[in-house]
């Protein structure tokens, strides 16, 4: 056991592009940063094959090499980048206690939260198989739909997001199939958003429509859909499949401690990474539920890193 825990000026959660990035500002400013990568370093990106949309990067840059430069720019102004797990945190302490792998004790001045969001998904097999393997399958439109101009696509999901990424891909796209589970008339997005999409003459909705399986070996070649009134299935010719049914943001372990939103995204201050408690800031996908995009998760990061910096100097700590 710890006879002292391990003190930390700026400890940082996460190490997605605003995790780095903060590390990054934190260390210039030598709060002496450590960061734990959690169960995924890299975050999202690393499943995520070519990134065309980072800038400075003129010719693309897949997202394991992008995740490598950032940590490799953090860690040369002296961060020190921890794989680990923060499975527990007191943030209401002075100075906050935090919890690594269940066992180890650290505290800390200050805390940059950016533990990002996860994607749902549907859980079938070739889903997971071909977007692991960068089939085709995807979460994100805005990231992806360049790779399919021109081509006929489908889309599962029917919030909002599903409705804004329908929009965006039919502008790239031939033809965008929309499957949604609900009936006519029952669609979750808001009228507005309807309205664009039932407006669009290379959008067709499927409706009572399930997604029964993704065909293809090493790219999607379609998908099965059934209809759940009818019961009969059909094999979309489809080259691309978006799956847009929500994000789940990974920040269970402070419920109950910092503000969050019905959906579990924390609430910052606007204009800032400030959250409800002095000492500790939220950045990137954990706190932005309208972007997520790997630009502005690095933004915020550096907002998080000069938010802890002036809370440092303002406490007299640093």
């Amino acid at each position: 056991m710890q006879s002292q825990p391990e003190h930390i000026t700026c400890l940082i959660i996460g190490s997605g592009p605003a995790g780095y990035t903060a590390a990054i500002y934190a260390a210039r400013a030598d709060l002496k940063p450590v960061l734990y990568t959690g169960l995924t370093p890299g975050g999202q990106l690393t499943e995520t094959t070519e990134v065309d949309n980072f800038p400075g990067y003129p010719k693309g840059i897949t997202g394991p090499i992008l995740m490598e430069d950032l940590k490799a720019q953090a860690e040369r102004f002296g961060t020190q980048v921890r794989f680990g797990m923060v499975t527990e945190a007191d943030l209401n302490a002075n100075p906050k206690r935090i919890w690594v792998d269940e066992t180890t004790e650290i505290t800390a001045d200050t805390v940059v939260i950016s533990t990002g969001a996860s994607a749902k998904w549907l859980g079938l097999e070739n889903e997971t198989r071909l977007r692991m393997n960068a089939g085709g399958v995807s979460a994100c439109a805005v990231c992806d739909g360049f790779f399919f101009k021109g081509l006929d696509v489908a889309i599962v999901g029917a919030g909002d997001t599903a409705a804004e990424e329908a929009t965006y891909l039919s502008k790239l796209c031939k033809k965008v199939y929309m499957i949604v589970r609900r009936g006519e008339g029952e669609m979750r997005a808001s009228k507005a958003m309807q309205h664009r999409v039932m407006n669009t003459p290379n959008i067709e909705i499927l409706w009572d429509s399930e997604t029964s399986d993704v065909l293809g070996k090493e790219t999607v070649e379609g998908v099965i859909v059934k209809n759940s009134k009818t019961g009969e299935s059909k094999t979309l010719n489809v080259t691309g499949f978006f799956v847009a049914i929500g994000h789940k943001p990974n920040t269970d372990i402070f419920k109950g401690q910092l503000t969050m939103d019905d959906l579990g995204y924390l609430q910052v201050v606007p204009g800032s990474s400030k959250t409800n408690i002095d000492g500790v800031f939220a950045v990137g996908d954990c706190a932005d539920k309208t972007y997520r995009q790997a630009v502005t998760a690095a933004g915020s990061g550096c907002m998080g890193a000069l938010d802890a910096e002036r809370y440092l100097a303002s406490a007299g700590v640093h």
